[in-house]
């Protein structure tokens, strides 16, 4: 059978965090945890946005339980700051969805350097993974889901181009940093197997779903997409987040291409599962960012 968002058990009491979440992917993951009664908070940029989010979901869902948070995963200090707030406050959390991402924008740098689709999507969710794990640590059900993409697999590290240093190609620096997502993904669950931790780490790729990710590059392109939309898009994060999967799981599309279809483990390319790749990565990321979990 096709796995669906109506198989998904009841959630109550569980709480998820979905960074990028008041549009797109992120959005219709979070439509579909509160039809489930699961407390989900709702992260992004704009305070503005993330409301209307909460209210669109509130008029389908009456009873969903909603949060925001305000995470700019541009910046580490921003990131910090959330991540004090949050943990202060005792709240529960049990899943972590790092959604966000921006993709093909113009050459830019984040607030601390980086290359911006490295530094947001790999760099802004690592700091935001290890500010919170010991809260999902806690929790008998811990989980992080990272999304990653096909792009994935054309994707190499550069480890003296990810500040820019090198004359940009959008295409690159985009496979690089969904790469990282990835190699990040299966080094944390090497990380929390060697730490005894029982937090599970799993990633997950959207296939080519029609989503406003192109509105940096061609908004045009965004009504050209043939395949799933945003909501079918989002399955397979979904299934990474409520199912029992395995370690070192990476979750996509079974269509022809990984492009659509429905949730089913999705190829993973060999450099992506390279344990030295992993264990450079993670240290560079220790180095670069003063950031270290505490497991």
């Amino acid at each position: 059978m096709n796995w669906t968002p109506e198989q998904i058990k009841d959630q109550s009491g569980k709480t998820f965090l979905i960074t990028g979440a008041n549009t797109g992917l992120g959005y219709e993951t979070a439509l579909e945890l509160a039809k489930k009664s699961a407390t989900v908070i709702l992260a992004g940029r704009n305070e503005e946005k993330l409301s209307e989010a909460c209210a669109r979901i509130s008029a389908l869902v009456p009873s969903a339980s909603l949060d925001t948070a305000v995470i700019d995963l541009n910046s580490i200090a921003a990131i910090q700051s959330f991540a004090e707030t949050f943990v202060q406050s005792g709240k529960p959390l049990d899943v972590l969805i790092n959604n966000a991402g921006v993709m093909f924008p113009p050459p830019s740098k984040t607030a601390d350097g980086f290359e911006a689709q490295f530094g947001v999507n790999f760099i802004g969710h690592y700091v935001l993974t290890a500010l919170l794990f010991p809260v999902l640590n806690k929790s008998a059900h811990g989980r992080v889901v990272t999304l990653s993409s096909m792009a994935h697999r054309n994707g190499k590290i550069d480890f003296s181009n990810l500040k820019l240093e090198k004359p940009f190609d959008k295409f690159r620096e985009y496979g690089q940093s969904k790469v990282a997502d990835l190699i990040f993904s299966f080094e944390l669950q090497r990380k929390i197997d060697a730490s005894g931790s029982h937090v599970i780490s799993t990633a997950c790729h959207p296939g080519v779903s029609k989503t406003e990710l192109l509105r940096t590059d061609k908004p045009e392109m965004i009504e050209t997409v043939d395949y799933m939309d945003a909501n079918q898009g989002a399955f397979s994060t979904l299934f990474a987040a409520t199912e029992a999967v395995e370690k070192f799981a990476y979750v996509g599309p079974d269509g022809e291409g990984e492009v659509n279809g429905y949730p089913a483990p999705s190829f993973v390319a060999p450099y992506a599962k390279d344990e030295k790749t992993g264990s450079h990565l993670w240290a560079y990321t220790e180095k670069e960012t003063e950031i270290v979990f505490d497991f």
